[in-house]
């Protein structure tokens, strides 16, 4: 790479944006606080790259926040899309391709029966516990510190991602407590502390909602029997065991977590993932929960772009492709193997060294992973927190200046795709080495 390192056209757009968009970004994980730097503008990706409006090229590990299993801008994806804008961009009325896009979920997600499109992972997950509510006739249900579910308000406590820095409880302002009383939180990978939410509230839990691998807290993996045990509590109690598979649908395994640990929730929530990165999202699963959703039930939930025809032509294409080529996943999960494995060893040689500034933990599954800058294993938000966040910015501004572009925070994963192969992982293990004194 020849990257310019320069950010003058960056630094100036962002100064600009800031006069007409609160802090200059439409998304509070894209303006680089974080990091103490200035957000890059990026005016195009192409596989495992991205580009920024000063010139420079980067290693891409953001990949849209997860949807671009293929790469970016895949030519499959990209076609799919072009054939059908020439048709229209929004009916808001049905279309075949809702169908198959239907048929295609269900056929590839152990637990779903019947889906519902909408246009966001917020919306999927808002939509999951009313249904969830609605089938149970209960008003409380479990989530977890540290897991993210979208800024619904319900959901905005101890949430993770980039509020872990806020603290409290609800997370963010304009939020009331009456909005959040029926929020009941349980610690991750702590299952005695789900058991007594339910036995304090016994007969009001509607539903439990979980990350099956955290991943707005950075990368934390469920610990051996956890999902299980949640599948068991659920059963006892009568409880709607809602999966968010924002992250890891159709990334982990082609069914998803789910697939992977052999768990079956009742229902799951969709994000980006399954248009392609387009905005679109999903919720379903059990077909007797499913149809207390309007207007087969008295659960309502609408959406004049629910469905939209071209983000279905990009859904249906990535995910027929994956269906098609499982081999995908074995290359992205070597891949993965071989990158946050490589940070590891890099690591473990640095300690050995004495270099103060490697005091890291790297938490990975399959083809997402973090770097937290703690020597604290992290299993959980009170451990993730334990983070130095001022020592990832300084790691992430050296790697950035190198030419590798990671998320600009220390709690959210990084993502590999198809398109990486192993030259990226190569210059990728080389500037990680470097900067930590090899």
């Amino acid at each position: 790479m020849t990257n310019s390192n320069s950010t003058a056209r960056s630094q100036a757009l962002f100064e600009e944006a800031k006069q007409y968009i609160p802090g200059g970004v439409n998304s509070p994980c894209r303006a680089y606080l974080a990091v103490n730097d200035t957000p890059r503008f990026i005016v195009r990706a192409d596989g495992a790259y991205i580009y920024d409006v000063d010139g420079n090229e980067y290693i891409d590990y953001i990949g849209s926040w997860g949807p671009m299993i293929l790469g970016n801008n895949p030519p499959q994806v990209r076609e799919a899309v072009q054939e059908v804008i020439g048709n229209g961009l929004s009916f808001g009325a049905a279309t075949e391709r809702e169908i198959t896009m239907a048929k295609l979920v269900c056929a590839m997600v152990p637990s779903m029966e019947m889906v519902r499109m909408v246009n966001s992972g917020t919306e999927a997950t808002m939509s999951a516990i009313r249904t969830a509510r609605g089938y149970t006739g209960r008003n409380k249900f479990i989530k977890f510190e540290g897991c993210y579910h979208g800024h619904s308000d319900a959901l905005l406590v101890k949430a993770g991602s980039g509020l872990i820095a806020n603290g409290g409880a609800p997370d963010s302002a304009g939020v009331t407590p009456g909005c959040a009383q029926d929020t009941l939180t349980a610690r991750f990978n702590d299952f005695d502390s789900v058991e007594k939410l339910f036995e304090e509230n016994r007969g009001e839990i509607a539903a439990v909602i979980i990350e099956p691998v955290g991943a707005n807290m950075g990368v934390v993996p469920p610990a051996e029997g956890f999902l299980r045990k949640l599948r068991e509590i659920c059963d006892v109690n009568g409880a709607v065991l809602i999966f968010d598979e924002v992250i890891t649908g159709f990334r982990l395994a082609p069914g998803g977590a789910q697939e992977l640990f052999g768990v079956k929730p009742d229902m799951t929530t969709f994000g980006k993932i399954i248009g392609g990165g387009m905005p679109v999202g999903a919720y379903g699963g059990k077909r007797e929960i499913m149809e207390m959703v309007a207007p087969l039930g008295p659960v309502y939930q609408a959406g004049t772009l629910s469905g939209n025809p071209v983000a279905m032509a990009a859904g249906i294409a990535q995910l027929t492709w994956l269906s098609e080529h499982p081999e995908a996943y074995e290359k992205i999960n070597r891949l993965g193997e071989k990158l946050f494995g490589g940070f590891r060893e890099i690591l473990e040689r640095a300690r050995k060294a004495g270099r103060t500034k490697a005091c890291c933990t790297v938490n990975s599954i399959g083809s997402i992973g973090s770097v937290f800058f703690t020597e604290t294993p992290v299993t959980d938000y009170a451990s993730a927190k334990t983070a130095d966040i001022a020592a990832y910015g300084d790691y992430f501004r050296a790697m950035l200046k190198s030419g590798i572009y990671f998320a600009p925070a220390q709690f959210e994963a990084m993502f590999l795709s198809a398109a990486h192969t192993d030259r990226e992982i190569d210059a990728t293990l080389e500037a990680f080495g470097a900067y930590f004194g090899e």
